[in-house]
């Protein structure tokens, strides 16, 4: 077995924006691409955002054990972890960066236990959260909502991670999870 890195927030904290920095800065990383039932966003790209699957994809693979972990996010929309894509990653000899949701991360942190880091990025507050979801002009105002309801809760589960980066200054931010990695890794 090998490493891993598993980053989870509430949507709209900032955890894929760091993510993009800290692969650019180590070498051996190796992103885990997610599956999701949902429709592309914007630019979003099949099988370098998400791997895109239909609903009904979705549960025919969930019922042949294809994933760690999924979970039905919202109703209808599912996201979750391909076992090949730990197996790709691992094949390579790099260390897997996990973008995943709060459930997704304590449970794939239960699966791994000490060969993984669980990073939460927290925002610095629901209100500054909720100006970031909506100046990202990709959701609804009912899918603004529903998210802001469900961050709320996720913030609870903070306690559960290995690490807590509050996501206040964005090079601040990564300047901090890159030395707690670096820590992970070599320490």
């Amino acid at each position: 077995m090998g490493k891993a890195i598993l980053f989870s927030a509430p949507s709209g904290c900032g955890k894929t924006t760091i993510i993009n920095e800290l692969m650019q800065w180590f070498g051996n990383f190796g992103f885990s691409i997610s599956a999701t039932s949902r429709a592309p966003r914007g630019s979003e790209c099949d099988g370098k955002d998400y791997y895109f699957l239909s609903h009904d994809e979705f549960m025919r693979r969930v019922e042949a054990g294809d994933f760690l972990e999924w979970e039905e996010v919202y109703q209808g929309t599912c996201y979750g972890t391909l076992k090949s894509e730990i197996s790709r990653i691992w094949d390579e000899g790099r260390v897997i960066v996990f973008d995943v949701d709060v459930n997704g991360g304590r449970n794939i942190k239960r699966y791994l236990g000490a060969d993984a880091l669980s990073i939460f990025v927290m925002p610095p507050s629901l209100e500054v959260l909720e100006q970031r979801l909506r100046s990202r002009g990709t959701d609804s105002e009912e899918a603004i909502v529903k998210r802001l309801a469900r961050s709320a809760e996720e913030l609870k589960q903070a306690p559960q991670f290995d690490v807590t980066i509050v996501n206040d200054d964005l090079q601040r931010a990564v300047a901090e999870t890159r030395g707690v990695i670096e820590k992970f890794l070599h320490g």
